[in-house]
């Protein structure tokens, strides 16, 4: 009996173990700040940034896969940005820095919802970018599904969660009505003295105190870049990204 009861205890720790590492290995996959990447990125057909004075970086992971900014697109449309992903990447001007209080919104149309991908993926704006296009790239972001579900997570440069492995949902974001129907999202970051929020349709749906942010393995600071944030395998068009003081 003893000896039975031995082989279950160490069959049991050994899959705790086993689990544990699985766990803390996702951050690791393609995709999103610690979200795995189930369905692989695909690169993007001649990608690349075809914007003057537009920087970008892909993921940390998506690099160990190989991935590099040519596998996702950033081009101008009409008076919209399209991009196309490929590796998660995040795209920024040269020029666009944002200090002290601000805001900083735009407005996202997914014209074919899940049109690149088997499941819904996120889409938004970042703040506090910092050492951009390094290794040690910081940056927060805020985004949005079009499934009603919005997800807060950030580079430090380790990805770092701020609701939860999956997100929350949301009543003021909007759903697609079906796969291939076109959704579009407001999505905005705010610096308000202390406060760090997110809104998206107008509505907040997230705040935190900057002192959750801005510590060692998060943010080296709420000043920075400013800039787009996608998931891999997206195809989003983007207009009137703005920065204004508050």
């Amino acid at each position: 009996m003893k000896k039975r009861y031995k082989i279950v205890i160490g069959a049991v720790v050994v899959f705790t173990v086993l689990l544990t590492t699985l766990f803390l290995e996702r951050k690791r996959f393609p995709g999103g700040a610690g979200s795995p990447n189930t369905e692989g990125s695909r690169a993007v057909p001649d990608g690349g940034i075809k914007i003057p004075d537009w920087n970008g970086r892909v993921d940390a992971a998506e690099e160990k896969e190989g991935m590099g900014l040519n596998a996702a697109r950033l081009a101008q449309e009409g008076e919209a940005l399209h991009v196309t992903t490929g590796p998660a990447t995040s795209y920024w001007r040269t020029d666009a820095m944002a200090s002290g209080d601000f805001t900083v919104k735009a407005t996202f149309n997914e014209p074919e919802y899940m049109n690149l991908n088997s499941h819904a993926h996120p889409y938004g704006v970042f703040i506090g970018g910092n050492d951009m296009g390094t290794p040690n790239q910081s940056e927060f972001y805020c985004a949005a599904y079009g499934n009603g579900k919005f997800v807060v997570r950030g580079f430090g440069p380790d990805p770092f969660r701020m609701n939860g492995l999956l997100g929350e949902s949301n009543s003021a974001i909007h759903k697609a009505a079906g796969r291939g129907q076109p959704v579009t999202q407001d999505i905005a970051l705010s610096v308000r003295g202390n406060e760090i929020e997110c809104a998206v349709n107008g509505t907040l749906v997230a705040s935190f105190d900057k002192s959750l942010l801005v510590i060692p393995g998060k943010l080296k600071s709420t000043d920075g870049y400013f800039g787009l944030r996608f998931a891999h395998n997206t195809d989003v068009l983007v207009s009137d990204l703005v920065m204004s003081k508050n």
